[in-house]
């Protein structure tokens, strides 16, 4: 894609003769293609000849620039996979790494994605947040800044109807944008993963079954056993302990897997708003 389009300039407005509409709704842009037209020489020179020419001009650049994407895309970003960070040389179950691999890909484009958003068309934003000048330069994404990427969100979440994309009168105007209802579940989703999934507690030692677990390893050894396999030696007692203990466990562990799973969900329902 190029940054710019000489047939989106204002030189092209004046080979045209029929400035080009900042914005439109698609009946203003049919309306304003069909007085262009009415030119068709000028139309011609102006959308088709500058494109040719512009291409031309600058083939040896975007070849240069398709190796540089191709480079980034297959190598750096890897947008052909779900990568996740779950830890290398251990053997990952297929849930796991389908719940970790989504996750992790998702606060990749909160962080990375959606941070360039936020920073691409202002230098002030660059400045601030320290944009290095390869990202720009190279386009390559492998620039993370979550502060970025959270402050386009929470921009993002605000947006409303207004009078800009609807009439007073429309029953939609002042309500939230879907862009905007999409960036407020992206947030959800995100700090659910980065913050609030990491502090649950672990229903083990919540459930008090590590604690039973240590205390008879520890009589074990004071008897001169085995610690391992006291933890586990038959005793009428301490079975029914270990028994409460373990449901109560089970039920917690339960209730993170379905947290999780719903979770999962509500992310493949916005699937269609993830992209840049």
């Amino acid at each position: 894609m190029k940054s710019t389009y000489w047939s989106c300039s204002k030189f092209a407005d004046w080979i045209r003769g029929t400035p080009k509409l900042d914005a439109g709704t698609s009946e203003e842009w049919s309306i304003w293609e069909k007085r262009a037209k009415e030119k068709p020489i000028r139309y011609w020179l102006a959308e088709k000849g500058l494109d040719y020419l512009q291409n031309f001009i600058f083939w040896p650049a975007n070849r240069f620039r398709n190796m540089i994407f191709y480079i980034n895309n297959r190598w750096i970003t890897k947008s052909h996979a779900l990568t996740s960070n779950l830890k290398r040389g251990e053997w990952q179950d297929f849930d796991e790494r389908l719940l970790h691999a989504v996750f992790d890909e998702l606060v990749n484009f909160v962080e990375i994605e959606q941070a360039w958003m936020h920073v691409v068309c202002s230098d002030e934003e660059q400045k601030k947040y320290k944009t290095p000048w390869y990202r720009t330069f190279f386009r390559i994404r492998s620039w993370r800044c979550p502060e970025a990427g959270l402050a386009y969100l929470e921009w993002a979440a605000g947006l409303k109807h207004d009078e800009a994309w609807q009439d007073k009168n429309n029953p939609e105007y002042g309500k939230l944008t879907f862009q905007a209802l999409a960036a407020q579940e992206t947030l959800a989703l995100y700090n659910w993963w980065k913050n609030e999934r990491p502090n649950r507690p672990n229903p083990m030692d919540a459930s008090g079954l590590s604690n039973y677990y240590e205390e008879r390893s520890k009589d074990a050894e004071a008897r001169g056993d085995d610690p391992v396999l006291g933890m586990f030696n038959s005793d009428q007692t301490r079975d029914v302990r270990s028994g409460n203990l373990s449901t109560i466990c089970h039920k917690m562990e339960e209730e993170q897997d379905e947290e999780d799973t719903n979770m999962l969900i509500r992310l493949i329902k916005i699937r269609h708003s993830l992209w840049t």
